[in-house]
């Protein structure tokens, strides 16, 4: 999939501006922005459901505006709400799909892979959120695809579910299809994602691999207990920061972590939570969206 220069004005409004990137097969693609920075409008368009105002998109070699009959037969599209009859029934929503796809899929597998089995009879009024979300990427399975668009695939998805829908992903991105998800879980982008988009009022702010946007930085992340009175950190090499209830070292050296523990040991503090590595996929869009909530 190939963006260049996209654009998307609505009136006076300019909502993408100029953006371009690209999603491979076989990769699994976030893209990441606060609310309103443009990055529905841009899924929107490479599935070819809403025009460009300019530049050029190629989503497996076809137009989706010009082509989006033919895009639509190799394409699955997961939607963060909505889209199913509240009164329809799970087995009933998975063999209506499986049958717009030429049966690529069997109904009764496609519920199996998805965990839903036992709620194969319950009507979509009736499903939890995160049952809906299970039933909803069923419906992206269908078709078998080629290119996927999922929209916060494990939204509202307990623990044990969240793993089976990164496996489905894995396994669809290792079958040659060209995953591209939109999520506020960061989290969750970092577990999956091979590589990102950084969107923010409409245009792109960073995109590549996970670690090509964290430029290699590392950091040491550790809590201290509530009643200790901060202590004085300027005797250390590197320069301690605050997020929220934890103390970071950004850009940690090999000797940090010594240092560090040396400190610590000769004040008396015992930290609660220590953890070293790179920065992480929230820390980056932290400073590329300065501070926006996502």
């Amino acid at each position: 999939m190939c963006v260049e220069n996209l654009r998307v004005r609505y009136g006076d409004l300019v909502a993408v501006d100029g953006v371009s990137f690209t999603a491979e097969a076989g990769t699994i693609t976030a893209v990441l922005g606060p609310n309103g920075a443009g990055k529905t409008s841009t899924i929107e368009v490479c599935e070819g459901f809403r025009r460009a105002s300019g530049g050029r998109v190629s989503v497996l070699g076809l137009d989706p505006a010009a082509q989006q009959r033919k895009l639509s037969e190799r394409m699955g599209v997961m939607l963060q709400d909505g889209g199913v009859y509240p009164s329809a029934r799970v087995a009933d929503v998975a063999r209506l799909f499986c049958d717009l796809y030429g049966n690529r899929e069997q109904p009764g597998e496609l519920l199996e892979r998805v965990g839903l089995t036992s709620r194969s009879r319950s009507t979509w009024r009736r499903l939890s959120g995160g049952e809906r979300q299970r039933l909803s990427l069923a419906m992206a399975l269908a078709a078998r695809p080629d290119v996927a668009f999922l929209d916060e695939p494990t939204s509202g998805v307990d623990v044990n579910g969240r793993t089976e829908i990164r496996s489905i992903l894995r396994d669809l991105a290792a079958r040659g299809c060209c995953v591209v998800i939109a999520t506020h879980e960061l989290d969750e982008a970092e577990r999956v994602a091979d590589r990102a988009v950084v969107f923010d009022h409409g245009r792109l702010l960073a995109s590549g691999t996970l670690d090509e946007l964290r430029g290699g930085q590392r950091q040491i992340r550790f809590r201290l207990a509530a009643d200790v009175t901060t202590p004085d950190f300027s005797a250390l090499d590197q320069r301690v920061g605050r997020d929220g209830e934890y103390y970071v070292i950004e850009g940690a050296s090999a000797g940090s972590m010594a240092s560090l523990t040396a400190f610590l040991e000769k004040y008396g503090l015992e930290p609660l939570d220590l953890r070293a590595g790179q920065t992480s996929l929230e820390d980056v869009f932290r400073r590329l969206t300065n501070g926006t909530s996502a």
